[in-house]
Order: C-alpha cells, then structure tokens, then sequence
C-alpha cells in the first residue's frame, strides 16, 4: 500500500511567481499574471524529487499578511497554520519571494516561521533583480532566517534541481527566531535588517526601466492618454487583424455546406446539416478570431505588469465608485468572462465592497457579447467591418457598460453602509517584465479550445433544437411566411411579439434573445436561422455576418418601414450591454456570494434594467426619426 505523500504548499506575496514556480516543478499550464489575484484558490499537483520520493503540491493564494481579511488571504493562514477544514497543515512551506523586493517579501516569510514549520525560502526573479543592478547574497540570507535558500528563475527553470535537492528527507527543522514572536514591529525592523545585508545595490537612488516607464505610463495626465491609447488600441485590433482567419473560418463552412450539398439528395436531413450544424454552428465559430485576439490581448497586459498600472491609475476612480483598486481587477477579468472575474474578488479585503463587486461584474461586456457586437455595429454604421469608427463605437459600448456599473455600484454601496473593520487599498507595482509568451499562447489556446468545446457540444444542441422549431410542423405552402409562422418558432414568436415590439423587436428578433440567456454567443446563429439566411457559394471574402445584416436589413415591417433601422439595433445593443444571460454566472455568483437570494435579486435587476433602458432609448430615438 502506497503512503500519502507528504505536503510541500508554495507561500508567498502577490506577483512572486508562486504559479509559474507551481508550474515548473509540476509540469502544469495554470494562468499565470504579472498582478495580484489570478490564484484566488488553492492548486494541487505532485512532483518527484531527484531522490524519487513523490510530493503533493499546494500553490496558495498571494497574500501580504497572514492577518489579511479577503477570502483568499484566510485561506492560505489556515492551511498554514492547520486550521482549515479539509487541509492539515503542510509538511514544507516553500516560501516564494522576488529578489527586488526582499524588504516587503521577508515580512510574510517571516510571519510564517514563527507557525514553526519546515520552511525553505525560494529567490525569484534573481536574474531580474542583478539586470537592475542588486547584488544577492544568498549565504547570508540563508544564515539570518537559519532556513535554506535557493535562488531560482522559475519562468526558465533556473534553481529547480537545486530546490528540489533542498527538499531532500528529513525536511529542515524550524529556525530559531531571532526576533519576538508575535511583535509586527521587531518583525518588520528584524526584515529590513535582514535585506540590507543580504540584498545591496551598487549605487542608491539608481533608476532602472520599470521607474522609466512610470514616469510616463502613471503620470497623472500621460498616464490616462496612455492607458486610454492602449484600450482603443485593443478594441481597433478586434476589428482588424481578424479577417483574414475569419475568411479562412468561412471558406471551410462553405466548403463543408457544397459538399453535403453536392452529395445528397434535397430533404430534412441536408436542410438539419446545412442550415442547422453547419450554418448554426458556423455562425458562432466564425468569431473565434476575435475572442482570441481579446484574450491574447489581455495575457499580453498581465503578464508584462501593465495590469497592475492601470488597476493603480483606477484607484481613484473606482473611488468615486464606493471601490477600492482592488475591484478594479476583477472587473477588468470580467471584460473577458464574468466567471474567473467574480472568482477574482476573493481579493478583496471587504465583504461589503465584494458583493458590490460581484453584483456589477457581468456589465462588464464580456467576450460573449462580442458576436452580437461585431454583428450590430457596422450595421448601424452602415459599412462593412473595420474602420476607427467602428472601434470607437465598440469601445463606447464597453465604456457604457463600465459607467453605468460604477453608478450602480456607488448607489448600492451607499445603500449596505460602511465596513465594520476599515480596508485598505495594497498593491505592489511589480517590475515591468518580458511576457511569457509560452503560458500566453497556451491561455489563448485553453480558452479558444473551451470556445470551440462549447460549440461543439452546448451551442450544436441548442442550434439543433432551433432548427428543428423552425421546420416544424410543416405547412404544405408556397408562402414562406405562412410556413414559418407554422412551426414552433412561429408561434413563440407571434406570442411574444406584442411583449418586446415597444423596445423595437419583432417576435423572431425576440425568440433569438429568448435562445441567448443560455449563452450569448447563440444569438448570431438563431438570427441566421429564424430569418432564413443562406451563404453563396463561391463569395469567399464576403463574411457570414455580412450575408445576415443583409438579410436583416432588408427586412420591413408590414407598414414598409425597416424593421431595422438605427433605433432598433440601438435598442438591441442596449439590451445585450445589460442583460445577464448567462445562467454559469449567476451559479457562480450564487457560490461566491454564499447566497441564490443574491444571485436570483442581479439577474432580475439586470433583465428588468437591460428593458427599461431598451424601451426608453428605441422609444427616444423615434420621436426623434431615427426609426
């Protein structure tokens, strides 16, 4: 019978790469972030020593203090310290500190020597911190704390083989302290002492590249003209560089619909391939480049340490919010999935401040809406894709989406009162550092294939079902209109009708959204199918989408008006900025918040909120004729 292996947990502040050293020693791909916050729960792995003993792993989350108050920072004390639930203490801690910031690291690794377990102490960085002109000491550290040290790159693998020789059985005893336990200030005396000697620079006051660059990125006027440069350039990218793939995404779909075409005879079986799987389908892959393009951009931001700039730079905004900074990064999660940022504000410290949090997060516009963005913004411009208009308009979206979530969220914290123990906002401006291109590429690639693994399971089904709604019954008809409003969709949809028209919608443009508080993404495809959109063949460089706002814009109203004309499509994107439609956040908000109550009370808010501000803005725009 195998023995449980013995218990190595990875400890250390915000931005020391405890999840890069994590996935070095264990040969993982976990998200790694120049910021606080991307390990906001514990990780387990097992790796083997060169002796061939098999350890488990634990990569806890950043914390400053063992005596922090956010969910995430209670979770690492006690597994440290063997009060939590499922977790006993570990037999290692592994100590993770960035070799430039030896003053504020020493503090946490102090903190936990005095819980007296077996503690090696892991350098990183240090190539890093001698570019800037550091001199380490690693002996003489070693002999201050009376623990092991070992210097490591962890992002080149540098120092593995040595801290897992430091590893070796039995583990290092716990040192002798050689300040008072339990007193902050001998603790935080006995830790600037203790980096001065082992950590020195040739000269003081030196400058490096990082200090640089926030002379001017948080500059408190060039810092904004950068930040907002560096947003608008993000959304101008979605539009432009994704065509080429897209092209190649609508060849194949093509090619794929000619086949089946040109081998099969005409029936229900070629119509459920052709329109239902392939053209349902296709109509949702086809925007795989952007979302790609979106999260790459955002890895790009993390892993260079910009994030943390513009989370400083936000601080007083957010204030105005009832915030911290501390929102500010799971908000700006948010903008690529509302799930991973909700699961971000275990970060913060409040718990006032983290339900309002968690409660504005999803109007963030996340990836999901970019299809029906991409669809409904050159058609209101009325061009085809791309351009610095476009861009402005999406980004005026997100801005919208932000804004109102900051009113909102001033207003319902004004409305939960103060904090009963006062919060601080701390956040550590790590150096500015190369990406990893390598985890990069490979969150891109996870998110893409979760993308591509959603179509192909979820969002087929729900095309499927769509299809088969709008072929059945049948009406035996050569009216086209008489035939639709036969099958299933054709009476949801003359039912609903008289319930969205106010806000601009016809009953199919309704039964679409209907399809899409599943999953947003849906929307695409169920217009393609509910107005019966087919893509020629051999129109290569003309794009799906191109082919439904045609579709679309040809439709009238039985008066001859346009069905769509600029308020509508003003309206419908006011509705997908506000409305919650995704039912794996509101199950996430629910676990996150402790309660459904709070989960149930968002998604009314936002449906009710996402109506009223749809009917009020279709119903203002035609007065002023823009019907």
């Amino acid at each position: 019978m195998e023995l449980k292996p013995e218990t190595v947990a990875l400890a250390g502040n915000p931005n020391a790469g405890k999840t890069t050293l994590f996935n070095a020693l264990c040969g993982r791909t976990e998200k790694v972030g120049n910021y606080g916050g991307v390990t906001v729960e514990l990780k387990k792995g097992e790796f083997f020593t060169p002796h061939g003993r098999r350890l488990e792993l634990i990569d806890l989350p950043g914390t400053f203090s063992l005596e922090g108050g956010s969910p995430d920072q209670r979770i690492a004390s006690e597994v440290l310290s063997g009060k939590h639930e499922r977790h006993p203490a570990p037999d290692l801690v592994v100590c993770v500190v960035d070799a430039s910031n030896l003053e504020r690291h020493l503090q946490l690794t102090l903190e936990i020597l005095e819980l007296g377990l077996p503690t090696i102490v892991a350098v990183n960085m240090v190539d890093m911190a001698e570019k800037s002109g550091l001199r380490l000491d690693p002996v003489k550290l070693s002999e201050e704390l009376g623990v092991p040290v070992v210097p490591i790159q962890a992002n080149r693998g540098k120092g593995i083989t040595e801290l897992k020789q430091a590893m070796r059985h039995p583990f290092p005893s716990a040192p002798e302290l050689r300040w008072e336990k339990g007193n902050a200030e001998a603790r935080r005396s006995f830790g600037l002492k203790t980096a001065d000697l082992a950590a020195r620079r040739a000269t003081l006051h030196s400058t490096n590249l990082s200090d640089r660059l926030d002379a001017v990125l948080l500059h408190p006027v060039l810092g904004w003209v950068c930040f907002l440069a560096i947003m608008f350039a993000l959304f101008w990218s979605i539009f432009s560089f994704a065509g080429i793939p897209m092209g190649w995404i609508e060849t194949i779909q093509e090619s794929l619909t000619g086949a089946v075409e040109g081998r099969m005879a005409e029936g229900d079986l070629r119509d459920l391939l052709t329109q239902g799987i392939i053209g349902g389908v296709g109509a949702v892959v086809i925007f795989l480049p952007q979302i790609l393009l979106l999260f790459f951009f955002i890895g790009l931001l993390e892993s260079s340490g910009y994030m943390a700039r513009a989370a400083f730079l936000m601080d007083g905004v957010m204030g105005r919010a009832g915030l911290s900074g501390k929102a500010f990064l799971p908000l700006l999660s948010s903008y690529a999935c509302a799930i991973p940022g909700v699961m971000a504000t275990r970060t913060i410290d409040s718990a006032k401040e983290r339900l309002v949090t968690i409660f504005v997060a999803p109007w963030m516009s996340c990836s999901a809406r970019l299809p029906v963005y991409l669809l409904l913004v050159p058609m209101l411009l009325g061009g085809s894709e791309g351009g610095t208009v476009q861009a402005l308009v999406l980004l005026s979206l997100y801005v919208l989406g932000t804004g109102t979530a900051f009113i909102v969220a001033r207003i319902l914290r004004g409305r939960l009162g103060p904090d009963e123990v006062k919060s601080h906002f701390l956040l550590e401006l790590p150096p500015y550092r190369w990406p990893q291109w390598t985890y990069i590429f490979r969150h891109v690639l996870d998110r893409g294939w979760s993308f591509l693994r959603k179509a192909g399971t979820f969002i087929l089904a729900l095309m499927i079902l769509l299809w088969a709604a709008t072929t059945y019954p049948k009406l035996e008809s050569d009216d086209p209109a008489a035939v639709i409003s036969h099958t299933i969709v054709g009476r949801v949809s003359d039912f609903i009708e008289p319930i969205v028209k106010p806000l601009g919608f016809d009953g199919r443009t309704g039964t679409a959204i209907l399809t899409s508080f599943a999953a947003r993404e849906v929307f695409v495809g169920s217009m393609a199918q509910l107005f019966r959109v087919e893509v020629a063949e051999g129109e290569e460089e003309q794009e799906t989408r191109a082919h439904i706002r045609d579709r679309l814009a040809a439709e009238k109203w039985p008066d001859g008006s346009p069905m769509f004309g600029p308020a509508a499509v003003i309206s419908l994107l006011i509705f997908y900025i506000y409305a919650l439609q995704c039912l794996p956040t509101s199950a996430v908000v629910a676990r996150e918040a402790g309660s459904w109550k709070w989960a149930v009370a968002q998604f009314f808010f936002m449906m009710a909120f996402a109506a009223l501000a749809s009917l009020i803005v279709y119903q203002t725009a035609r007065l002023f004729g823009l019907a």
